[in-house]
């Protein structure tokens, strides 16, 4: 069972976060590669409150990526050619190719959280979801993707000191609206739904991990570390020999 309560204590973190970082960095360029290298595909999601801090998960987990083999999709409300057709459909065609990443700032998931608590799903609807969801996941990594799902966890009080950092700095307006306010005010409708959400999508094979985001530092080094032992364990973390024509190539010209 998953209790996001067990997920608030907000500890500072107690390493030299800086050289972490970048060591952790170093690491995922490699896992990259060898994604690359050896045609595996795999989708890292996120979920979590407004002002938990995905963006500077994912801003940290990409920045030394090679851009041509990941995609960041950030999820918003449905256009209505997406409306019109199954929820799932608009992740389908964000699914990525061969050797490449797919990280989402949000998901699928909308459909048992946001549409669940907003009316934007029927019941009927949102409770056939979880089975959806369900098999979409286990289709994917049945075909050979890696799925991984992260949800960052803060309290309200992180929360509203940081919405309030949001307004007092006026390059980070953009960052906040309405939407922020009228999700704070039904915070317990949303926890409520987070429990079923775990209960019923928290899976053998795309189990769920809670990252604490109170501290932004230990949130990011936790998640990075969580995203980087997951794809590792998928992937032959050996590099492709040279190509023997490549080699001949180079011998040729001197090179070697």
């Amino acid at each position: 069972m998953i209790d996001l309560e067990d997920h608030e204590a907000g500890r500072k973190y107690d390493g030299y976060y800086k050289k972490d970082l970048k060591a952790l960095q170093a690491r995922l360029e490699k896992i990259q590669v060898a994604h690359a290298a050896h045609k595996r595909p795999a989708m890292v999601m996120l979920e979590g409150w407004d002002a938990a801090g995905k963006g500077g998960i994912i801003q940290r987990l990409t920045a030394e990526w090679d851009p041509r083999f990941y995609e960041v999709w950030p999820i918003s409300s449905p256009t209505p050619p997406e409306k019109a057709r199954h929820f799932l459909w608009r992740f389908w065609t964000k699914l990525p190719e061969a050797g490449d990443i797919a990280v989402f700032d949000r998901s699928w998931y909308g459909r048992v959280l946001v549409e669940r608590v907003e009316g934007y799903a029927s019941e009927a609807e949102w409770r056939r979801g979880y089975d959806e969801i369900n098999a979409f996941e286990a289709q994917m990594i049945a075909s050979g993707t890696s799925v991984i799902k992260l949800f960052v966890h803060v309290t309200q009080a992180e929360q509203d000191r940081r919405l309030k950092a949001r307004l007092e700095e006026p390059w980070k307006h953009w960052k906040t609206g309405l939407e922020d306010y009228r999700n704070r005010e039904k915070r317990g409708d949303y926890l409520t739904a987070m429990a079923e959400m775990f209960l019923r999508t928290d899976t053998v094979a795309a189990p769920w991990t809670v990252i604490d985001g109170n501290d932004k530092k230990s949130a990011r080094i936790a998640a990075l570390t969580h995203i980087a032992d997951r794809l590792e364990a998928d992937v032959p973390m050996k590099p492709p020999p040279l190509a023997a024509d490549v080699a001949k190539a180079a011998k040729d010209a001197g090179i070697i």
